[in-house]
């Protein structure tokens, strides 16, 4: 294997474990995770956790780790080398990757605005003598003897800070202090990276450690509120009914690119099995400490408000935003909690954030190194850039519109997309470029190849799995809606455009190499699912050097090809 030698490395490879760590362990864990294992009858959604992470979520995580570190390049490249004919996996990956930190960041934005919010002596979502408060305003029970009844912390959420319109039909004006906020928050990220990996390497030392300090002194601090008990029981014990309505692929977290980016600059030779373990186990540690912490919260407001711990109010942003927020008002030390809870969200969204970034950076200079630096002179010109037009693209997100558009987005980008994306990529990596070609690269950085277990998971389980998991999705497709509200059909429609904008480059890729290829079609088809099939001089080159031909590519020079996979041999 022959490398850039001018690609930057980590500076040591516990940065990139801790960078994979941050990415992995994000804002997800705290809200997602917390919300499905609430919607889908508490512990009964953790049996199918760790099954899908043991038979998808780590050997799909090793596969995306491996060919990173092993080619030297992001998502289109690795793909572009895996199989030609879906090399627009690999932009489709970066597509996705850019429209979700577009929006992304608002959680960041609405984190650092509860956070300043809470620099008081008195938490504004305490007590109902605000402005923005309305008569139904409750610090107290919810929903009783037919009055319909808002917490004052719901108030807050929906009509201080987002000051909310009645729905996508209604845009409303621009909120200033918002639109302020995310512009601070994009200034983080590029402080960030805009240095490169080398820098991030230092910060992520902070933003991936401290979480866990202030995880564990809410963990000390819930559980010896009253009712705690009661929440923590609901977090383990399932509800085996519930079993089938589950969104488990949300959990996993493959297809975005970013772990693939990041590892691309690890040295040739780093142990990337002990990375992938690492990650895996840390991330899901941290999802049921994270339980742990917010259902404990849920006993606590349960006990309160005497309403069962189901009955609760919590839908998507709902849970770090209303349900935490409002148990915070009646801790002792308020004011601390939250500051503490929120600039802890923030950790959590900036390492997430800048490393979904780094993968447009990445690919770009991947692929227009040589063009980018005669026109931005130096790297960080260019993530300026690119910070810049992520920040214009985040704007209708601080309109009072921008729930609803949040939501919209996050359906048919983190929900839609993804399953479609990462179908592709497991068909592309591990039946066409092929388990022993896996294989084979991971014993030539690490000296080893990969075991039964991983290459079971990636030929068999991984495929399988992954096309069940998309045709429940798709049979169990149910449109976007913000709480009680079904968004439109025009909305809808709105939505599938957004999932088609990362989904088409999966075909207009297929068309392109099909195009660029020479031959009948038969043999561009051929050619088209042969690794590094752009980069032959020419079918003949290949088929007369049997197992091999040479095989050229600007970063990667490989001496012989491997042995075809089963797909390629039955064509």
């Amino acid at each position: 294997m022959k490398h850039d030698p001018h690609r930057q490395t980590w500076s040591r490879q516990i940065e990139f474990t801790l960078a994979g760590i941050g990415l992995a362990v994000g804002m997800g864990n705290v809200w997602r995770f917390p919300y499905l294992c609430y919607r889908s009858g508490g512990g009964a959604f953790l049996v199918p956790y760790f099954f899908m992470l043991v038979v998808l979520g780590i050997p799909l995580l090793h596969m995306e780790l491996l060919l990173g570190q092993f080619m030297k390049k992001g998502p289109v490249d690795v793909l572009r080398n895996a199989c030609p004919l879906l090399k627009g996996v690999g932009v489709a990956s970066v597509a996705i990757s850019f429209i979700l930190c577009t929006y992304y960041n608002m959680v960041i934005t609405w984190a650092l605005y509860y956070m300043f919010s809470s620099f008081r002596s008195t938490l504004p979502w305490q007590d109902c003598n605000n402005t923005w408060n309305t008569p139904n305003c409750t610090t107290g029970a919810t929903n009783s003897s037919g009055i319909y009844t808002t917490s004052a912390s719901q108030e807050f959420f929906n009509l201080r800070m987002l000051q909310r319109t009645s729905g996508l039909e209604e845009a409303g004006s621009l909120r200033w202090e918002l639109l302020l906020i995310l512009l601070l928050a994009w200034i983080l990220i590029y402080l960030c990276i805009f240095k490169g990996v080398k820098f991030t390497g230092k910060v992520v030392y902070f933003t991936a450690l401290f979480p866990y300090v202030i995880l564990l002194a809410l963990l000390i601090n819930n559980v010896q509120l009253p009712g705690a008990v009661e929440g923590i029981k609901f977090f383990i014990i399932p509800e085996w009914e519930k079993l089938l309505s589950l969104e488990i692929f949300n959990s996993i977290g493959i297809g975005f690119g970013s772990l693939m980016s990041m590892s691309s600059y690890n040295s040739f030779n780093n142990n990337v099995l002990k990375d992938t373990l690492t990650i895996a186990i840390v991330n899901s540690m941290t999802s049921i400490l994270a339980g742990f912490v917010i259902f404990s919260a849920f006993g606590y407001m349960s006990h309160l408000q005497d309403v069962p711990i189901s009955d609760l109010a919590v839908d998507g942003p709902g849970l770090v935003f209303v349900v935490y927020p409002q148990a915070f008002a009646t801790m002792p030390l308020a004011p601390l909690w939250s500051v503490s809870f929120f600039f802890m969200l923030l950790c959590l969204g900036l390492d997430s954030e800048f490393c979904m970034v780094e993968v447009l950076v990445t690919s770009l200079n991947d692929s227009y190194g040589e063009q980018l630096n005669r026109f931005f002179k130096r790297k960080e010109f260019l993530v300026l850039a690119v910070c810049g037009v992520a920040f214009l693209l985040g704007i209708p997100y601080v309109m009072q519109v921008g729930i609803y558009v949040f939501q919209l987005m996050d359906h048919y980008t983190a929900i839609v997309s993804i399953l479609f994306l990462a179908f592709f990529e497991v068909i592309a990596i591990c039946w066409i470029y092929g388990v022993k070609r896996l294989s084979d690269s991971l014993q030539e950085m690490n000296g080893k190849g990969a075991n039964l277990y991983f290459k079971f998971c990636w030929l068999i389980a991984g495929p399988v799995l992954i096309t069940v998991i998309l045709v429940f999705s798709i049979i169990q497709f149910k449109p976007a809606r913000y709480e009680d509200k079904v968004f439109p059909p025009w909305a809808q429609g709105v939505g599938w455009v957004i999932a088609l904008a990362s989904i088409i480059w999966v075909p207009l890729g297929a068309l392109h190499t099909l195009w660029v290829l020479p031959g009948s079609i038969t043999e561009k088809l051929r050619q088209s699912i042969r690794p590094f099939g752009l980069d032959v001089r020419s079918n003949t080159e290949l088929e007369e050097g049997g197992r091999g031909g040479e095989i050229i590519h600007s970063a990667i020079s490989c001496e012989a090809l491997p042995e075809k996979s089963p797909i390629q041999t039955s064509l």
